[in-house]
């Protein structure tokens, strides 16, 4: 971490004593948690094969925490410009609830601990590529490209795509083209996803010295590579049905929420306000959890059937 005093001074002037469960649980950033869960549960869900319900919750259950550390480990690294900016300042560490030290034994033990349980009890592939999933997002992303590119999000965000892939290896015990399409869905996604945000948080990222794109390359250069990304994700998201893993519910679904997308994308590069940036910023968290729905849906179904 850069400017430790200032957190070293933060953490001094907190009441340690009075950090409740609930502070050590934003550490592990619960709300991308979730979206992580959901995801690996796709993974599984479409993976051929079948797995043991308790080795099925025991392989959700080292996606969620895996990724709980990676997040704990990030908030000790970037504490000093969390504490800077506005959306994050209030973070466990930079509030002073809990000290850096803590939130890093916590992130290490966690991380550990749910690589060795996934190999273990589930295979080798599973916990392998959940070992490249949490060294990705701390060492490459945290650690390497957040603060040095604004291409941080593009190449980092492949951290956020591996979750299903860990889900279908978990079963399958392989990598396949299919989850590699999983995968690709959420990467092309990440870039549209964060730049949104970053348009009306650039201040922030200036302010805390993140070279997101708005802030390095101006914002009509983000617009303009939003729409590039969102003009890849319509295809790729409609893949899994001409791939054949996903049927026609599936095909038209993804095609209407991918247009919307790109409708929404080229809305902020025509308007250019502030406004259209938070609409798609919030339509793209939608877009992910109901293209990832649909697919978990057909599954129920067709077993059902």
């Amino acid at each position: 971490m850069s400017d430790t005093g200032v957190i070293q001074d933060n953490a001094a002037r907190a009441d340690h004593g009075s950090a409740r469960a609930s502070d050590y649980f934003a550490l592990l950033k619960p709300r991308v948690m979730s979206l992580v869960v959901f995801t690996g549960l796709v993974g599984m869900a479409v993976a051929p094969g079948d797995l043991h319900p308790v080795l099925a919750f025991t392989a959700l259950l080292c996606i969620a925490v895996g990724a709980g550390a990676s997040g704990a480990i990030n908030m000790w690294y970037d504490a000093d410009i969390d504490l800077v900016m506005e959306r994050t300042k209030n973070r466990p560490v930079p509030s002073g609830k809990v000290t850096a030290e803590e939130a890093l034994g916590i992130g290490a033990s966690l991380s550990v601990a749910s690589v060795l349980l996934m190999g273990l009890a589930v295979n080798m592939v599973a916990a392998i590529l959940l070992a490249v999933t949490i060294g990705f997002y701390v060492f490459i992303y945290t650690m390497w490209l957040k603060r040095r590119t604004p291409q941080n999000i593009v190449i980092g965000g492949a951290a956020g795509a591996f979750p299903p892939m860990i889900g279908w290896a978990a079963v399958s015990g392989t990598v396949s083209v299919e989850s590699l399409v999983l995968f690709a869905i959420i990467f092309f996604w990440t870039p549209p996803h964060f730049w949104a945000l970053s348009l009306w948080r650039d201040i922030d990222y200036a302010k805390a010295g993140v070279p997101m794109l708005p802030v390095v390359a101006g914002r009509e250069a983000t617009r303009r590579q939003m729409m590039v990304y969102s003009v890849l994700l319509l295809p790729i998201g409609i893949s899994p049905y001409f791939l054949g893993f996903a049927g026609p519910v599936f095909g038209i679904g993804s095609a209407i929420l991918g247009t919307v997308f790109l409708l929404g994308t080229t809305k902020v590069w025509l308007k250019k306000d502030e406004t259209s940036a938070k609409q798609l910023f919030a339509f793209s968290i939608l877009y992910l959890f109901l293209i990832f729905a649909l697919l978990l849906g057909e599954v129920i179904v067709n077993r059902i059937i």
